[in-house]
């Protein structure tokens, strides 16, 4: 992580958009009026607070801190190369956050090295734009149920962003080493976004990597849980197949998304 914040290239971070799909979006952590907030969210208000602790310079009036979040669930790979790199080159933060592939991932017969190939040439039409770029990894999946089988093609497309962000000097939000998200506890009850308390870790970690001082550490273990019956086991593995697992397969095969229709949350840069 300390080599990560090495690569930064502004110390100054007075504006961020956040761009990418369910993850980025904060599908899991609901909010006020149906909204969502998610790690982008609280990473920007972390990013916010540092940015008015930092005070204007001798003789200027400070500008206030802008955050946008063009993010939409479901969105694929190309999707959010067509519709959010561009607006987020043409907003032109001084951070920008590229989380995307993932939804690309989950799809059969998905080739990660065709991925991270496109998604290349992505970062590349960022990094010429944007001061600092701040790349993702994949979650490590070997304990959630139905994804731990594509945990080889994760950690391929994982390697790959790895090299990506040496190529480009980019930041990295490494996921994959953040043990706390492990915990079932990290993740909502559809198992494929994550609860509140997982936004947060991934949010202080983000912090960590782009330099801040957090109030908590991100690694810090759960608190102790009693063991759970084999009954009881079985009963949230039915009950989680039959409310989240089902529909999910259904929308694959009616060729739907999550997102359609929905727009992103925060079009603009805008004071927090």
């Amino acid at each position: 992580m300390a080599d990560d914040v090495k690569r930064l290239k502004s110390g100054v971070i007075g504006s961020y958009a956040a761009i990418g799909d369910s993850f980025t979006e904060g599908v899991g952590d609901p909010g006020p009026e149906g909204a969502f907030v998610g790690w982008a969210d609280r990473l920007a208000v972390l990013l916010s607070d540092r940015h008015a602790g930092g005070g204007p310079a001798p003789g200027e009036e400070q500008a206030p801190f802008r955050y946008a979040n063009l993010a939409v669930r479901g969105r694929l790979l190309d999707q959010i190369v067509e519709e959010q790199v561009p607006r987020a080159r043409e907003l032109g933060p001084d951070l920008v956050t590229f989380c995307a592939g993932g939804n690309d991932i989950l799809r059969p017969g998905c080739d990660p090295d065709d991925v991270a190939e496109r998604y290349e040439a992505a970062v590349a039409q960022l990094t010429a734009r944007v001061d600092t770029v701040l790349l993702c990894t994949g979650f490590d999946t070997r304990g959630v149920p139905v994804l731990r089988h594509l945990r080889g093609k994760i950690a391929t497309y994982t390697a790959h962003v790895r090299a990506i962000a040496d190529r480009y000097g980019c930041p990295v939000l490494d996921l994959w080493s953040l043990r706390s998200v492990q915990d079932r506890r990290a993740w909502s009850q559809d198992r494929l976004h994550l609860s509140p308390d997982g936004h947060t870790r991934v949010a202080l970690r983000a912090a960590q990597v782009l330099g801040l001082e957090v109030p908590a550490d991100p690694d810090q273990p759960w608190p102790a849980e009693g063991p759970r019956t084999a009954a009881e086991v079985r009963r949230d593995n039915l009950h989680w197949a039959r409310e989240y697992l089902v529909p999910w397969i259904g929308r694959r095969l009616r060729g739907e998304s999550s997102g359609d229709h929905v727009e992103p949350k925060r079009p603009d840069l805008l004071p927090l």
